[in-house]
């Protein structure tokens, strides 16, 4: 039910005469097929299928079903999850958005915002009056969110139909698209409270609206990859479907991997929407998890290619996407696991990215599009000394400094830039954060030159130019924020001394005394070992590491444009939202005066 914001009663209006002249039409001139289709399920494409799983049980009502861990049973229809590359969400695609109906939306609403989006992954829609819910007279109450792939989510209040509410299509034809829909697996035309007509299939709606900005896209490869209908005599249908000069994408087949014999076959229907039918029994394919491909060499005994000049060659770009989600400490709950299975690693990444989703589309994160080549690492924790996996206690001087410092201001409470992270102000994540691997950014592109090696980190675009030739000191007198970098080759490895910090990139409490060494090792063709050494004794009784690889991807990952000052609403909104905060906390106290 896609809400035009200039005229929200036009959207339900669509097709409303238009269609009932065509059901009749429909009726009485075209051959009818087999009718006792029903839709079965939804397909939705993303990176990993438990999290989805949990995540339409939590909030959309679903159950998850029992020996099928990339599937939930919403009642009237499924929703499959399954792996792939997607290229955006469903938004704009054939298949706008999936609806479901709830007892209370208002509820339901206030619900998702006091959750927010950090850490649950549910982005919400307002209104232009920068409402939640919209009340369509006659009708019910509607409003949209999305899931965090991208999945479009219309909520509505229907008590007639609760659950699994509908299907709303893109079409620019939606007459035409709900007769072809009729024509080729039935549904009954009728009118959704008298104000839209669609075809019902026993409780699910299937509406359309009007597309009027050209075209809309393919859903194959969007986040809704497309829909399911279920027949008893699949070869049947495509038979009769032959005559009609349907266009198949696939013929009746038992695909590979499939839980069952039953059958599938893709058609494409109006407007670019991909289409399964499925046998009575299809019980979806069996998830296959991506498992890091083992390398042929015996990496133990790897050696790494040399520079013209006789230096080992770490030259090339490089990505910490393959890192991403794995803990800086070893998880007290899992201290004698060693490594992490494939799914549980995939699983463990998931989650990091949806609990650090903030606003972003999920076009800025990485690891959601499912373009990553290098499977998540089984590395169950970075630090790797103390051998514990836990970072050593911190000095008792420390904990009294921290115990005696004034509460940090949150960003609602911001008065000045100053108040906000060296992050959010697009200055700098330290020499330790900028390495770490995050949801987006991950990119490491390493150049050398007889006596150098330049290092850029895509986060925050920070080039570090690190001399490799001996020298006397550190630059002591010269403070800055990255510190002072020097590095010499042990063998294979590239060792980076970094010191003489300006102390305003702390990393978890650091000092401006912290001595940092890094050290880079080609550990394959296409591995790059990252170890980091932090020796600070004013804030930890002894030095910790920590480790984690980089992967190679030169064919296809490139380093982009970081443009946040230039657009960089975060520290302007924080500041204008506290201000806006101010004066509401200051016109409450003088009205209780």
């Amino acid at each position: 039910m896609k809400l035009r914001p200039t005229s929200p009663q036009t959207h339900w209006k669509t097709g409303v005469a238009v269609f009932g002249i065509f059901s009749v039409f429909v009726l009485l001139t075209l051959p009818r097929l087999v009718l006792a289709a029903t839709p079965h399920h939804i397909h939705i494409a993303l990176s990993h299928a438990s999290e989805a799983v949990k995540w339409y049980e939590q909030y959309m009502g679903c159950e998850a079903i029992e020996g099928r861990g990339n599937a939930v049973d919403c009642g009237t229809a499924e929703i499959d999850f399954v792996l792939g590359t997607v290229q955006g969400g469903s938004a704009g695609s054939g298949v706008d958005h999936i609806g479901f109906s709830v007892v209370d939306l208002e509820a339901k609403m206030n619900e998702f915002e006091k959750v927010g989006v950090r850490g649950s992954g549910i982005r919400l829609q307002r209104f232009d009056d920068g409402s939640l819910v919209r009340d369509i007279p006659g009708l019910f109450k509607i409003a949209f969110i999305f899931d965090p792939w991208g999945t479009r989510i219309e909520l509505v209040q229907d008590a007639e139909t609760l659950g699994f509410h509908h299907i709303h299509l893109n079409s620019v034809d939606p007459a035409a698209t709900l007769q072809w829909y009729q024509e080729v697996f039935g549904g009954t035309p009728a009118s959704l409270k008298g104000m839209l007509d669609g075809l019902l299939f026993d409780n699910i709606w299937l509406l359309a609206s009007a597309y009027t900005d050209g075209r809309p896209g393919m859903t194959q490869g969007r986040t809704i990859d497309h829909i399911g209908f279920e027949v008893a005599d699949l070869d049947q249908l495509a038979a009769r479907m032959t005559q009609l000069q349907v266009e198949f994408q696939q013929q009746p087949v038992v695909p590979e991997n499939a839980r069952s014999s039953a059958k599938r076959a893709f058609i494409l229907g109006p407007d670019g929407v991909r289409i399964a039918i499925v046998e009575t029994g299809w019980a979806g394919i069996a998830e296959q998890v991506i498992v890091a491909a083992e390398s042929d060499l015996d990496l133990e005994l790897y050696v790494p290619p040399k520079t013209p000049w006789g230096e080992p060659d770490l030259q090339g770009i490089w990505t910490g996407d393959a890192a991403h989600g794995i803990p800086l400490q070893r998880p007290r709950d899992i201290a004698e696991t060693e490594t992490l299975t494939a799914d549980e690693a995939a699983a463990r990444r998931e989650r990091g990215t949806l609990n650090s989703i903030w606003g972003y589309e999920r076009e800025w994160r990485d690891t959601t599009l499912g373009y990553v080549k290098s499977a998540p690492s089984t590395q169950v924790a970075m630090v790797i000394d103390p051998p514990d996996g836990r970072l050593p206690e911190t000095t008792a001087d420390f904990k009294r400094l921290v115990a005696a410092a004034p509460p940090r201001v949150p960003p609602d409470r911001a008065a000045r830039p100053e108040d906000l992270g060296t992050s959010v102000r697009c200055i700098t994540r330290g020499p330790v954060g900028l390495m770490m691997p995050s949801i987006y950014n991950n990119g490491l592109q390493i150049v050398q030159s007889p006596g150098y090696v330049a290092m850029q980190k895509e986060m925050i675009h920070e080039t570090r130019v690190i001399s490799t030739e001996p020298r006397v000191g550190l630059g002591k007198n010269i403070p800055q924020w990255l510190g002072d970098s020097h590095g010499h080759w042990e063998g294979d490895t590239l060792v980076v001394e970094v010191r003489n910090l300006n102390g305003r990139t702390s990393y978890l409490g650091s000092s401006a005394d912290m001595k940092l060494t890094q050290r880079f090792t080609r550990t394959g063709p296409n591995t790059l070992e990252y170890q980091f050494t932090i020796d600070d004794p004013a804030v930890w009784t002894e030095p910790w590491t920590g480790m984690f690889t980089f992967v190679r991807d030169d064919s296809q990952y490139e380093l982009v444009e970081y443009a946040c000052h230039e657009g960089n609403y975060g520290m302007t909104n924080s500041l204008s939202g506290a201000r806006a905060i101010d004066r509401r906390e200051a016109e409450a106290a003088e009205n209780n005066q």
